[in-house]
């Protein structure tokens, strides 16, 4: 429509800019100001008409374009790109978008749970047209991505059981959603990224057993640790027990009488050799082994 109003403002100007030329050509100079008027509002209006030649597509998005219903399938990219100045552009976002869900769905043993999920998602830029054509007004969001994922959420929740959800089996659940949804909306044009799983809550009750139950787990693996740890200190003092008896043993087996009696000649000749004071009785037993007293 500006183009139209521009280009039919720009030819009236032309025309009485031609008009008022002539008329200065005859000495008529009242129209000097008509002729500068018309030549300013031709060139004013007839650059406005030659823009609408050419759009701008911001970055981060793709242009539809739709010429009285008929809708082009090669979209424009980012940037500044020729257009037809009658057809009509619809720019679409491929930038990736988050969705947020707060809802109540039930486990495999129809408990209720609070699940607190995201969606990351974008628009594949090559479906743009395709959208364009075939969601109402374009809204592929509301229409097509939200009760998707709001039926999935649910459906794929009912196959874990609640215990597992609060350990072990999130990231396992937020697989499992991704997969269904982009299995569900890929071939209408919308990749899936994501859906991280934000938060899990259960029932109180629920809740309080799995925190019961895991401390109870923990005392078990800490008494198995202890007596583990009980075991091996048994260990190490039998073997510790052998090594001392077989020492003993062996000890024993080197000692004889004889060399018991060369010993104790052996000391009796240090002690009588030592100058410290000191009285050395010699025993009158079956070795004759001293006896010390020390004087001091």
């Amino acid at each position: 429509m500006i183009f139209i109003v521009s280009l039919v403002i720009t030819v009236l100007a032309v025309v009485a800019w031609r008009i008022a030329r002539s008329k200065l050509r005859q000495n008529n100079v009242a129209y000097g100001s008509v002729a500068k008027f018309s030549g300013l509002a031709a060139v004013v209006f007839g650059v406005l008409a030659l823009l609408q030649c050419f759009t701008q597509i911001p970055a981060g998005h793709v242009g539809v374009v739709d010429f009285f219903g008929v809708v082009s399938d090669n979209t424009l990219r980012a940037g500044i790109n020729p257009v037809n100045p009658m057809a009509n552009v619809v720019t679409y976002s491929i930038q990736t978008q988050e969705h947020k869900e707060t809802m109540e769905v039930l486990s495999r043993e129809g408990l209720t749970i609070g699940l607190e999920v995201s969606a990351l998602y974008r628009l594949n830029p090559d479906s743009a047209a395709r959208m364009y054509k075939t969601v109402s007004g374009g809204d592929y969001k509301t229409i097509i991505l939200i009760p998707q994922f709001r039926s999935i959420c649910r459906a794929v929740t009912a196959s874990f059981q609640a215990s597992a959800l609060y350990s072990t089996e999130r990231e396992r659940l937020g697989s499992s959603i991704q997969e269904e949804l982009a299995r569900m909306v890929g071939p209408r044009g919308v990749t899936v990224e994501s859906t991280p799983i934000r938060n899990v809550a259960l029932p109180s009750q629920l809740t309080e057993a799995i925190e019961q139950k895991q401390r109870a787990d923990q005392e078990s693996q800490r008494m198995e640790f202890v007596l583990t740890k009980e075991k091996q200190e048994a260990d190490r003092k039998r073997i510790e027990a052998k090594g001392i008896a077989d020492f003993q043993t062996i000890v024993a087996a080197g000692i004889s009488e004889q060399l018991l009696r060369w010993k104790g000649i052996e000391a009796t000749e240090k002690i009588a050799q030592s100058p410290n004071t000191k009285v050395v009785i010699v025993g009158a037993g079956k070795d004759g082994l001293p006896i010390i007293l020390d004087t001091k």
